[in-house]
């Protein structure tokens, strides 16, 4: 289904979200991306900066000569310290780790991943050391591209609705509020809380992290 379906659906459905898509930039379809490389992504990611998550992810693709790809197995064998050299912690190191031993066990397969229920695809990549759930929504939204994902959890869809919708409550009171306003928004929750991100500032683009 083509984002127009989409933008009809929720522009229809909800006049607020509406009036976010007619005053933003277009945001068309991604291809589906590499799970276990955008995991380790994520990973990096983790707590800091879009400027700091660049520059240690060219670092970190760089031990790995001459394309750049960092081999399941070549992470679980190189040594700790030296992927420390990239700017990681040892605590995400061992993330890393865990992530490239799911991998080889054939556990991120693509096809499999792309047909589970959300919940399914949760438990699943939660079991990785250090992947939370706000880590396999962005996945499910960015790296398979699936339409229907809302992450009430996320500190930017918060705001985003707080500010739009003038929502006071916090904690769970809030994502409660969030899941029912944004009930009207499927089958195309993804695509609103792409919107909803990029609502914040026009000058910021989708997460980074993925």
């Amino acid at each position: 289904m083509s984002n127009q379906a989409a933008i009809q659906h929720l522009s229809a459905a909800d006049p607020i979200l509406g009036a976010v898509i007619a005053r933003g930039r277009d945001i068309p379809p991604r291809p589906h991306e590499d799970l276990y490389l955008s995991l380790l992504r994520a990973i990096v990611s983790q707590q800091i900066s879009t400027k700091a998550a660049a520059a240690i992810w060219k670092r970190f693709q760089g031990l790995f000569p001459p394309e750049g790809y960092p081999e399941p197995r070549e992470v679980l064998t190189m040594d700790e310290d030296l992927i420390r050299t990239a700017g990681l912690s040892r605590q995400k190191v061992g993330y890393l780790k865990a992530i490239a031993e799911y991998n080889e066990r054939g556990l991120l397969d693509y096809a499999h991943l792309s047909s589970l229920s959300e919940e399914a695809f949760t438990q699943h990549l939660t079991a990785i050391r250090g992947v939370g759930r706000w880590t396999a929504q962005m996945l499910q939204m960015f790296a398979l591209d699936q339409p229907d994902v809302f992450s009430e959890g996320d500190l930017g869809v918060q705001n985003a609705m707080r500010k739009l919708y003038g929502l006071e409550e916090t904690g769970r009171a809030l994502q409660k509020r969030m899941l029912a306003i944004a009930e009207s928004w499927r089958p195309y929750r993804s695509l609103a809380c792409k919107y909803l991100w990029q609502s914040l500032d026009q000058g910021t683009q989708i997460p980074p992290t993925v």
